[in-house]
């Protein structure tokens, strides 16, 4: 989530929910927390639809396009209202919460499966909510009274904020926003914790985000994933990279995969002020996490709030960032796909309902032809080495991907006409971002004119069907 999280203590409260960091304290080896399993590494970020419109975009759209994962956002019952973030205010572990009840939720991961989609569902085990009040499937509770679920022994004894992180205690003991934290050092914490996970584990769920890890100690979590029916389910960290903080997102990888928000933030900065060039070594030659370990993104729900990513606001440094995200060879992506905005807490149209996308304020960016084309041409060069880079030194960049792809980003404001040299097979191509003919020859060659802020991707996947 945002930079630190501090900004969020400067936000009223509401606002300022979502803004859950993550990462822990140190922890000895635990198994290697597995990598997306399979071909198919692009995770649809489906942010706050409801479970009955994910099972339908699951048959019609991310499975026919590539897709495999879909990650959905809380199912477990939370406080009351119209804000997004209220789904980050958990009040029990029911399946309750306002995108649908327990059978819309399993309906959907079956429904999702059915077409090869598998499912991550954010879970929030950091902290439950503040305030009292009903729930959104009528439990009753108040801050650090959540009747069949938690008392008051179960929580933290600093009741104060987190506000200082260079303190590794104050961050991962203190209350994230005023948000009641929980003791996850103590066993029956732990315990009710997997259990909610091992019932979503019950009903087909692939694995979990696992929402402000920062803010609980790595050896805790490590502790509740070996509680899981399934201990090698999928995990992803959302724990965020702050300079000299006490707790690195580097410490989350012996139990799954950690959000890279470096990769995020610096695709801002070159697309808006520097130049593409500059992405030749983009990941671990930047200093990131272990791509095996890395997952990424162009923006998530909270950055695009706190505008410290890339935005659908953004137009072509938008679009063309994740053609270059799915087309590079670091850690594996997320394409978000949310909703329009100018309040920041506005809840998703129609609750969460999708009739049509790009209709009712709903952006559904993992359809934008641009982006959903990669999806495919990722799953084709899976494996493939960054071959025959080039670039003008400005921002105009163009690589391989083995023998099985090839993709030219031109982000100059100009028209760029080029002979490229590839490795790829002779033969007709289609140009899955415009859909033109494109002929590579028996030396790997081809000739091409893209214009001002567009891309061209080539794959071995798509030889047939362009105008």
């Amino acid at each position: 989530m945002l930079h630190r999280i501090t900004s969020a203590a400067r936000r009223p409260m509401a606002a300022a929910l979502a803004l859950v960091a993550g990462a822990a304290a140190f922890v000895a080896p635990q198994p290697a927390a597995a990598a997306p399993p399979g071909a198919k590494d692009v995770t649809a970020v489906l942010f706050e639809w409801r479970y009955d419109s994910v099972a339908a975009e699951c048959r019609t759209t991310l499975g026919p396009a590539g897709y495999g994962y879909v990650q959905v956002s809380p199912p477990q019952e939370h406080i009351q209202g119209g804000q997004w973030w209220t789904s980050y205010q958990p009040v029990s572990y029911r399946i309750a919460g306002r995108l649908g009840d327990r059978t819309a939720f399993a309906d959907m991961v079956a429904a999702c499966h059915g077409a090869g989609v598998e499912v991550v569902a954010d879970a929030v085990i950091n902290h439950m909510s503040s305030g009292s009040g009903t729930g959104t499937g009528g439990s009753s509770y108040t801050k650090y009274d959540y009747p069949g679920t938690y008392s008051v022994f179960d929580f933290d004894d600093c009741t104060a904020q987190v506000g200082n992180y260079a303190d590794r205690w104050n961050v991962q003991h203190c209350e994230l926003v005023g948000l009641a934290d929980l003791d996850t050092g103590e066993p029956y914490v732990r315990g009710r914790i997997a259990a909610y996970l091992n019932d979503l584990l019950s009903l087909g769920v692939d694995g979990f985000r696992i929402d402000a890890a920062k803010h609980i100690p790595a050896d805790d979590l490590a502790d509740i994933k070996s509680r899981l029916s399934d201990p090698q389910a999928y995990w992803k960290h959302e724990a965020i990279h702050g300079a000299g903080e006490a707790v690195s997102p580097a410490e989350y990888q012996g139990t799954g995969d950690v959000q890279e928000f470096r990769y995020a933030r610096d695709l801002k900065r070159v697309f808006h002020d520097e130049n593409l060039a500059y992405l030749k070594n983009y990941g671990e030659g930047w200093g990131y996490l272990p791509s095996a370990k890395a997952a990424v993104f162009v923006d998530n729900h909270d950055t695009e709030r706190g505008g410290d990513t890339l935005t659908y606001k953004d137009g072509a440094d938008y679009t063309l960032a994740h053609v270059f995200m799915l087309a590079w060879p670091y850690g594996s992506p997320d394409v978000h796909s949310g909703y329009e905005f100018t309040d920041r807490d506005a809840g998703p149209p129609n609750g969460g309902k999708v009739n049509a996308c790009r209709q009712e304020g709903w952006k559904c960016q993992h359809t934008w032809p641009e982006i959903a084309s990669m999806v495919a041409f990722r799953n084709a060069v899976r494996g493939g080495a960054v071959t025959h880079w080039w670039d003008n030194g400005a921002d105009a960049v163009a690589f391989g991907r083995g023998s099985n792809g090839f993709v030219v980003i031109n982000h100059e404001t100009t028209a760029l006409s080029r002979t490229f040299q590839t490795s790829l097979p002779a033969g007709g191509y289609c140009d899955v971002q415009s859909g033109r003919a494109v002929t590579v020859d028996g030396s790997g060659r081809f000739t091409a004119t893209l214009g001002p802020d567009t891309a061209l991707a080539l794959h071995t996947g798509a030889r047939t069907g362009c105008s």
